[in-house]
């Protein structure tokens, strides 16, 4: 994962790698009720899994009608990443998937880059979330698809 100083926009990533993020999570979200966050911040403090479940919930993940809520965290000078799932998805999901698919994503960071590692692992997870959480006609989009940043 490259250690990038801020872009000129004051973010981490570029305008057209925040897009193409935002734009594979609107794709993913289309196919199921799934809800997908992604959160970048300079550095970690402390333990990446406690740091991903703290921003999980300060993100209002938790707060979803199904409890199907993802979280992609990135902490880009630590080099961390994390991946997690609410409970209405890990009541569902192995546990071997989130490690599996981590592995690929970080696999991606090093040979693609960030934008692509995100964007390939927020597609698998909404092929995922599609066969588990179907989308409904009624469904609304309960969490927004904008990244943030720490």
């Amino acid at each position: 994962m490259p250690d990038r100083k801020k872009s000129e926009h004051g973010k981490p990533i570029s305008p057209a790698d925040e897009a193409a993020i935002k734009s594979a999570i609107a794709d993913a979200e289309r196919a199921s009720s799934g809800e997908i966050r992604v959160h970048i911040e300079r550095v970690c403090p402390g333990d990446v899994m406690d740091r991903a479940a703290f921003i999980f919930e300060k993100l209002d993940m938790h707060k979803t009608a199904l409890r199907n809520g993802v979280l992609f965290y990135v902490a880009i000078k630590n080099r961390q990443f994390a991946v997690i799932g609410d409970s209405g998805i890990n009541a569902v999901v192995e546990k071997s998937y989130w490690e599996n698919l981590s592995a690929e994503i970080i696999e991606r960071f090093h040979s693609e880059g960030l934008a692509a590692g995100l964007t390939y692992g927020i597609a698998k997870t909404g092929l995922y979330l599609k066969k588990h959480f179907p989308f409904q006609k009624d469904d609304i989009n309960e969490l927004s698809d904008e990244i943030s940043f720490g």
